[in-house]
């Protein structure tokens, strides 16, 4: 089964929080956890993680927190994914070539003609549309 990890889930939740709580104030990590009952050293790593790759900026200080750097528009659900945690696939020789049942396999052709649809959707789908209410 083809699941969103636990971090880009958190990552959405937050993302989709401050670009509607924020009204370009700083959002904390403790804000959002609290508000969500996320484990905050978690969301506090996949924050960071969202800075680093400049979605959002860190805002430091007592008032400190996050705000977005990046308009939610812009970014593609693959690219997030994928920004995250690395090539989307169903199975493993949709990502890598290298398996050991690569020339005995009889669903690998079907297989990423389904990756290849479900990527075709995710770069038809923004932030912004999961993120506005």
């Amino acid at each position: 089964m083809f699941k969103l990890t636990k971090k880009v889930e958190y990552a959405l939740i937050a993302l989709r929080y401050i670009q509607n709580h924020g009204n370009g104030i700083a959002t904390s990590t403790k804000e959002i956890s609290e508000k969500f009952s996320l484990p905050t050293e978690l969301l506090a790593k996949v924050l960071q993680q969202l800075a680093r790759l400049e979605i959002l900026s860190a805002v430091q200080g007592p008032k400190g927190g996050y705000k977005l750097k990046r308009s939610l528009g812009s970014i593609s659900l693959t690219e997030f994914v994928e920004s995250m945690e690395g090539p989307i696939g169903l199975s493993e020789c949709s990502i890598n070539e290298i398996c050991c049942q690569m020339d005995n396999c009889n669903i690998r052709f079907p297989m990423n003609k389904i990756n290849e649809n479900m990527i075709t959707m995710f770069n038809n789908i923004t932030l912004d549309e999961l993120t506005t209410p």
